[in-house]
């Protein structure tokens, strides 16, 4: 029997081209991002780790204290206020100590004009109305 070159040679580049394509196909499957499963937040529960005056006070006590604010921040489910006069700038923080709580200051900062940390209960006090 008399083989016909270009038959054997088209059956030898259907062969390769085959074997490519299913090589191709037997790699690893790209697995599919799934989305995240939109689930809602932990409440922010926060212990105060400080000892000062300020600490336990509401957003409201601390404005009769020293009146408004310079800033008033809110953040998630935290808030900031700060009070600034010539001698110093008192940031204090609020969050909830409990979920459903109301917040409470649980953290404060003190800073002299120059970045200085300062004395919380002192810087409180040249604040005070």
């Amino acid at each position: 029997m008399i083989r016909n070159p270009i038959t054997q040679d088209w059956r030898l580049k259907a062969s390769v081209g085959l074997a490519f394509l299913l090589a191709g196909c037997s790699g690893a499957a790209i697995p599919r991002a799934t989305p995240p499963r939109a689930t809602a937040p932990p409440p922010t529960i926060v212990k105060p780790v400080q000892n000062n005056n300020l600490i336990g006070n509401s957003a409201d006590a601390i404005g009769q204290m020293f009146g408004k604010p310079r800033l008033d921040v809110a953040e998630g489910a935290g808030r900031k206020l700060q009070f600034a006069g010539t001698a110093c700038t008192l940031d204090i923080y609020f969050y909830a100590a409990r979920a459903g709580a109301a917040p409470v200051a649980t953290h404060v900062d003190a800073r002299t004009p120059d970045g200085r940390d300062a004395e919380v209960n002192g810087c409180a006090n040249t604040l005070r109305r």
